[in-house]
């Protein structure tokens, strides 16, 4: 049976996490309130699962295969205008390709077409509300802060018609910032990716991990080598190489760090959502 129980979290929410008869949590969402769901689901020791934030590396190399590159990783940075928790907003780029990468990243980014979403030639959608809005728009003020140069972007988009007060904003790149700021460190979940240089495997490896979150990552090569010591070596639960979004639904999803704990799909979510038994007969 399915029962659909709708409201905000501060009350239904809170409500369904804290009843007796909840035996099991699985939650998606930020990692704010993941802290505070698993406290809760401490207090009653009752299983949970906790798929929240992301702060994704995407690691294009020099060798990367060009066929399809810039699209998918046009895609990856602002599908659904960024918010997906997959989505990777930090791009590193091996610095001997990173002026045609950046460059190429920038044109693409300037024609993606915003618009009513029902629209079939729209391809950059709103934020979900004004407050995200709101919130998104103080980051890109913050990254400019911090000293990061906008490439393209980082304003509101002024569109016409039923739309003209939504909350459209312009895909945004910005580079010069380093690992250790705010805009590379904390999620902003929008339209807004970084980009930064690296010249060894061992640097791409050191920033993709200086991170607090551990969702997913995407790694561009053409050497298999190099791909499974990046697979091995990221702290994430999920990489893609040479591709992004690739999911089979039997297999695991989730993260490490703050990004999460426990994993969904497939065996791990028949593990999560059953309880095993141990039935022993003695026999004379």
């Amino acid at each position: 049976m399915l029962n659909i129980v709708q409201g905000r979290g501060d009350g239904v929410g809170q409500a369904l996490v804290e009843h007796p008869r909840i035996k099991g949590i699985t939650f998606t969402g930020s990692t704010r309130v993941g802290r505070a769901i698993g406290r809760s689901a401490g207090e009653r020791l009752v299983k949970c699962s906790l798929e929240l934030g992301g702060k994704n590396p995407t690691l294009v190399f020099a060798d990367a295969p060009r066929d399809g590159l810039i699209d998918t990783l046009v895609r990856s940075a602002f599908q659904n205008s960024g918010q997906i928790c997959l989505c990777g907003s930090r791009i590193l780029i091996e610095r001997s390709v990173y002026p045609e990468i950046r460059d190429a990243l920038v044109d693409a980014a300037k024609r993606l077409q915003p618009g009513d979403p029902l629209d079939a030639s729209t391809t950059l959608g709103p934020m979900v509300s004004q407050a995200h809005f709101d919130k998104v728009m103080s980051c890109i003020q913050r990254a400019r802060d911090e000293g990061g140069r906008v490439l393209c972007g980082g304003e509101r988009f002024q569109l016409d018609g039923e739309i003209v007060n939504g909350w459209f904003i312009q895909p945004t790149i910005i580079e010069s910032l380093g690992p250790d700021c705010a805009t590379n460190r904390e999620e902003i979940f929008g339209p807004v990716v970084t980009l930064q240089a690296f010249d060894s495997d061992d640097e791409a490896l050191a920033i993709a991990n200086a991170s607090d979150y551990g969702l997913a990552a995407s790694v561009w090569t053409d050497s298999l080598s190099r791909a499974q010591r990046m697979a091995s070596d990221i702290d994430c639960g999920i990489v893609w190489i040479n591709t992004w979004l690739k999911r089979d639904l039997r297999t695991p999803f989730g993260g490490m760090k703050q990004s999460g704990a426990g994993r969904e799909g497939g065996m791990e979510a028949m593990r999560f959502f059953t309880e095993p038994k141990n039935v022993c007969f003695g026999v004379d």
